[in-house]
């Protein structure tokens, strides 16, 4: 696999990242506004900031090209496509789930550098 497979799948890490820090900002801004459901939104936005600094960490790990970060990354998406699933299901969680499963086609597309033979 050439490095542009590696670069692509950190990419695509990083995208979701930044998607996940602007929701974050976005909900603590709707926060804001109705504040008789300020820990709700509260709860939102940490778990939106923390889930946003797992997909840099990942990228950044991903970029040293050890198994662990393979398999670490595979957790990440695992606990973000899972409970998005069995959740309800709109629009919004739609295009996570298939932005979430492109970041995990191009990993395992990729996996090659992560895990020789």
């Amino acid at each position: 696999m050439n490095r542009s497979a590696i670069d692509s799948t950190r990419s695509i890490f990083i995208f979701t990242g930044v998607v996940l820090f602007l929701l974050g900002i976005g909900s603590l801004l709707r926060n804001a506004s109705s504040p008789n459901q300020a820990g709700l939104y509260t709860f939102y936005v940490l778990a939106m900031f923390v889930d946003g600094a797992l997909f840099l960490f990942c990228a950044w790990w991903l970029g040293i090209r050890t198994k662990w970060s393979f398999y670490f990354s595979l957790l990440v998406l695992a606990f973000n496509i899972l409970p998005t699933i069995f959740d309800q299901f709109g629009l919004a969680d739609l295009l996570f789930v298939l932005l979430n499963f492109a970041t995990l086609i191009a990993l395992l597309a990729a996996r090659r550098e992560f895990l020789p033979a």
